[in-house]
């Protein structure tokens, strides 16, 4: 049965590294890699040492025999100082210390001595009756407790650090999940406040429409209950595209242009590889209802709509553009709730990747331009220009 049990949380609510099985440890520390590096340390040291008794009369030969031994003698020291910690590292993985430092030192101490110990024990091999220095064995002992303790508290500092690391990481996704959710809550918001400011203007054209002519009021109608079939779902979504927003203009404008006659004409012209690409819903529809109502319809002869889809120059966005031949920023300092409520809809959804901007045209007039990033299907399309079908000169 393993032992590992997942603790994902601190006591704060931080997140932490789940529990590691008492093995895994034990492995992380006593392991080919860390002997290896023991083994480099040790002939590192040895041959230091060895270099001070080297003399003129000695062999290069017996010279590198004594510095071979050494290495064996201090290795013996140092796999059993590493031994001792990976079997505290396996105790601290199966239970819980208040003071795993004070383990920790206790067994780099344990592993000091028996490593000691053991050195003097194979470098007397032979000599049943070899005095035991206490001298050195206190000096030995206190510097691989030194060394010991050195590499466990660079040890323990890593491994803080990668924890720390964790957290942050674990509390940044976090973060994002919550910024995503709130941008969605953000936009759902925007989305149903929009939707009856657009409705409800329309609505007022068709109630407009049958006080002044009944018969057209009823052909109006029924081409708004056609047009809210393919709007509404459109509204409730989190998404729409270029194509889905082309549409439902081209609608709307059809609509009022029944009740505007000859005071009202427009055309769309996109590129139909960018129908693809995403749009927050019923941005076009905002744009071309804020057109309509601050341009054309205070003008007594009414005016033009053109609406233009095409690739930035270095084809990394794409440029949504409303123009009208409407009174301009006379009537209107584009400050409504439609054009604040798109802007807003277009940061939740894009950030500053996309924006909304106004300008006046010439001769009078206003362009509408929105940006948005182009999504990948629209990216690697064709630029061939199109029409959607039924837009009208």
């Amino acid at each position: 049965m393993s032992d590992a049990s997942p603790s994902p949380t601190g006591p704060a609510g931080a997140p932490t590294e789940p529990r590691r099985s008492a093995r895994d440890a034990a492995l992380q520390l006593f392991n080919l890699r860390m002997i290896a590096a023991a083994f480099y340390f040790c002939l590192a040291m040895a041959g230091a040492r060895s270099l001070t008794w080297l003399t003129h009369d000695d062999g290069v030969g017996d010279w590198l025999m004594e510095w071979l031994r050494f290495t064996r003698q201090t290795l013996l020291t140092a796999l059993s100082v590493l031994a001792a910690l990976a079997l505290a590292e396996a105790l601290l993985a199966r239970i819980r210390v208040r003071w795993p430092l004070a383990l920790r030192a206790v067994a780099v101490a344990a592993g000091a001595t028996v490593g000691t110990l053991l050195r003097f024990q194979v470098a007397n091999l032979g000599v049943p009756d070899a005095p035991l220095h206490w001298d050195w064995l206190l000096s030995t002992t206190l510097l691989w407790l030194v060394l010991g303790g050195f590499f466990a508290a660079l040890l323990h500092g890593v491994r803080e650090e990668r924890s720390a690391q964790a957290r942050l990481a674990e509390l940044a996704r976090q973060h994002d999940r919550l910024q995503a959710q709130q941008l969605e809550a953000q936009f759902s918001a925007l989305n149903a406040q929009i939707e009856p400011h657009f409705l409800f203007n329309t609505l007022a054209n068709v109630k407009r429409l049958y006080e002044t002519a009944p018969e057209r009021g009823r052909d109006m109608m029924a081409s708004l209950i056609a047009y809210l079939r393919a709007a509404l779902p459109s509204m409730r979504q989190g998404m729409s595209t270029l194509g889905q927003e082309l549409e439902l203009a081209r609608s709307y404008l059809t609509i009022l242009q029944m009740r505007m006659g000859e005071r009202l004409r427009f055309d769309i012209e996109a590129d139909a590889a960018l129908f693809a690409t995403s749009l927050p819903p019923m941005v076009l529809p905002t744009l071309v209802e804020n057109a309509i109502k601050h341009g054309l319809s205070p003008l007594p002869e009414g005016g033009r709509i053109d609406i233009t889809a095409r690739r930035e120059p270095a084809g990394l966005g794409l440029l949504l553009e409303v123009r009208d031949t409407g009174q301009g920023f006379a009537a209107s300092g584009g400050s409504g709730v439609g054009l604040a409520n798109t802007r807003a809809r277009l940061m939740a959804m894009f950030g500053r990747d996309a924006w909304l901007e106004l300008e006046a045209a010439e001769p009078r007039g206003v362009i509408a331009r929105v940006r948005v990033p182009l999504a990948g299907a629209a990216r690697g399309a064709s630029a061939a220009p199109a029409t959607p079908a039924g837009a009208l000169p």
